[in-house]
Parts: structure tokens; sequence; C-alpha cells
């Protein structure tokens, strides 16, 4: 049932929210705003799209999720603990020493983790990689790779965009956070992408662009997106910085959020109000 569907999908989102926020406080910064607002994306990724199986994270046929922007991790990271392939009570050691979640992802530590991103640009020649790999073994798993707005900054993209296109990598699924904010400012302002959906057409791409925060959006997408043949297909979704936390929607300087000792729980407070709404 469809609306069914999308409820799971929408309570999956809230409580990768909740366990970011929770990670969040263990260090009191870090990329909070990110994590908020590509959890409806995840939570229909790992809910409702990906083929895995979370006690296995090395099943030969699962569907590969690649998280090319390292530093969106403490976002995965909960996504991975609602999936039930990192235990929960783990996410409180969340970018301590000797922590299996460090605050960049890491293949070689965290279960569920398929590349060790950081360097942005390198993502997607990856995920062609994988893609080829896996149509010449026969194998039927997709590869996902979750890039950001800034990554497309990277000339490096763009060639991995033009490979997988020549190669017809119908089994690979691009998605692009669109938060509109870079390190430096915004992205407008730090190198002008639009248009971004006529982009990746030209390219040879299957594009799609949605409302990344909604859930209903993006299940038709994706669902598009993974019917298709003959090219591979990227989803441009368009987000929030902080969504589903109106404090911290508004917060100037929020690539890299200073979330305050007392404003945790606010937070939280705010999130559940979101979800009875």
């Amino acid at each position: 049932d469809r609306a069914e569907r999308i409820e799971r999908i929408r309570q999956a989102a809230y409580r990768i929210r909740r366990n970011a926020l929770d990670m969040g406080q263990v260090q009191g910064q870090g990329y909070i705003g990110q994590a908020l607002g590509v959890a409806d994306v995840l939570a229909t990724v790992y809910t409702d799209q990906l083929r895995f199986r979370p006690q296995d994270p090395h099943w030969p046929d699962r569907d590969r999720f690649l998280l090319s922007i390292g530093h969106y991790a403490i976002a995965l990271y909960a996504a991975l603990a609602e999936a039930g392939t990192i235990p929960l009570e783990e996410l409180e050691t969340y970018g301590s020493d000797d922590s299996r979640l460090p605050m960049s992802a890491m293949a070689s530590y965290t279960p569920g983790v398929e590349i060790s991103g950081g360097s942005l640009g390198h993502g997607l020649a990856v995920a062609a990689g994988m893609a080829l790999g896996l149509r010449h073994q026969g194998n039927g798993a997709r590869v996902y790779d979750l890039l950001s707005d800034g990554e497309l900054d990277e000339g490096s993209t763009w060639e991995a965009a033009l490979a997988c296109a020549h190669h017809g990598l119908d089994n690979l699924t691009a998605i692009v956070d669109v938060n509109a904010l870079q390190a430096d400012g915004p992205t407008a302002g730090v190198l002008r992408t639009e248009p971004v959906t006529d982009k990746w057409r030209a390219f040879g791409w299957h594009a799609l662009r949605v409302d990344g925060n909604d859930v209903a959006a993006l299940v038709e997408a994706l669902d598009e997106l993974r019917a298709h043949r003959g090219s591979p297909g990227v989803l441009i979704c368009d987000t929030r910085i902080g969504r589903g936390v109106p404090l911290l929607e508004g917060r100037e300087k929020a690539h890299f959020m200073r979330v305050e000792e007392h404003e945790w729980q606010l937070a939280r407070t705010q999130l559940e109000e979101g979800l009875t709404r």
C-alpha cells in the first residue's frame, strides 16, 4: 500500500534525524544541518529501495550505496543504525578515539560503508567502476552514489558522468543533494552550476529533479529511475539544511554547525512536534 509505504519511510526519516542529533550532541558540533536535510533521501533509499542484508554487509548480491561526500558520515551512520547494520548504542561513540564511526566516513572502519569519501569528486568514478564490474559479472545488484551540489564543482565528477553514459550503466543511480550551501558560502556564489538538470541530460543521463524532503516524490522518482533502461539515472534533490528542526533551519554558517548544550533538547522537541503535525 502506497500510503503505508510512505508513512514507513517518514517514520524512518524521523529516527534518522533523531539519531543524527544524538550523535551531534556527543561532539557539540558537526555536519548536523546536512544530516537533517538529507534524512528523507536516506530513509527512502534504505527503507524502500536498497537490497541488502544488515548482518552481512559484504553479501555479494547487495546493492551498493556509496557516500561520495564523506563529511555526511553522521547522516549515513544514522541511516545504518536505522537499517540495523550497526548497533544503535554504538552511535554514542561517534567521533571518539578508537570508534568505528569517525567524523568522515571510512570503509575500513565501519560496516555498511562502501568507500572512504572525503576528497570530493571521486565517488562517481568509483561507482562507475563498481557498476561496470557488476555488469561484467552478471550480477543484478545496483549502485547508488550520493553526491552534493558542491561536488559538481569538481571536473572529475563530470568525467565520470561521461563514462557512465558512454557505457550505458543503467544499474547506476546518482543522487545529488542540492542544499545550495558549501564550506565557502552559497553554492551559487562559489561556482554557479545551474541549470543542473539540463547539464546531466546533456551528458546522457536520465535526470529527474524533486523536492528532496518530499517522501512521496522521492519514492515515485526512485521507482522510475530503477525501472529505466539504457542509460544511467540521476535524482537531483533540493533539500533544506536543518530540515525538521526550525531552530537550526535558519542558522547562519550552517555548513559546519555549532549547537549549544541547552539547544539539543529543544531541537529534539521540535523534531518530535514536526512528526505529529
